[in-house]
């Protein structure tokens, strides 16, 4: 993906506008409606789908191949989900060098409303979706229902990202730990 350019340098605008430190580079106005990018909200969104979709996809494969009913499969896969998704960015920040307990209140504040949202759209959509929860692994419909789920929730889940991103929170306060 190609880096998003900000004013006044590349990085430097992108580093004040994730922090939260709005110079003239960010949102300042506290509205949401600055230099907050769409391709950085889904980059934020696509980091977060990764974990998620990794958890959601193994809790629901482990409940379904045990033959569990809906209910302790979805819990199973939310588990894995947020455990995936908190990982993931512990590993990045920790790798930064970050204390461990300093790094995971780095990764609750930049995951859970993503998580979040992303766990009540995609589990939204295989409850309410007939016979998604019911089908088995070597069903296409199981497959195309999670594989569409996972794909709404992330389509949903970049305007939240967007959204806390331009506020200095979610997403933003990971990006100080990338360097």
């Amino acid at each position: 993906m190609q880096h998003e350019a900000h004013a006044p340098h590349d990085h430097t605008g992108h580093q004040a506008h994730h922090t939260g430190h709005h110079t003239g580079t960010g949102t300042g106005t506290g509205t949401g409606t600055g230099k907050t990018t769409w391709s950085t909200a889904s980059r934020a969104t696509l980091h977060c789908l990764s974990g998620c979709a990794i958890g959601e996809v193994l809790g629901m494969v482990v409940g379904t191949a045990l033959g569990w009913s809906a209910i302790p499969t979805m819990a199973l896969a939310i588990v894995l989900a947020f455990a995936f998704g908190y990982a993931l960015t512990l590993r990045g920040v920790l790798s930064a060098g970050v204390a461990f307990r300093v790094a995971f209140k780095v990764a609750l504040a930049a995951d859970t409303l993503s998580i979040t949202v992303m766990e009540i759209v995609d589990n939204g959509i295989m409850t309410f979706w007939p016979g998604a929860m019911d089908a088995h692994l070597d069903e296409p419909l199981f497959w195309t229902a999670l594989a569409l789920s996972l794909g709404v929730a992330f389509v949903l889940t970049v305007p939240v990202n967007k959204w806390m991103i331009g506020r200095g929170k979610g997403h933003a306060v990971v990006h100080p730990y990338h360097h």
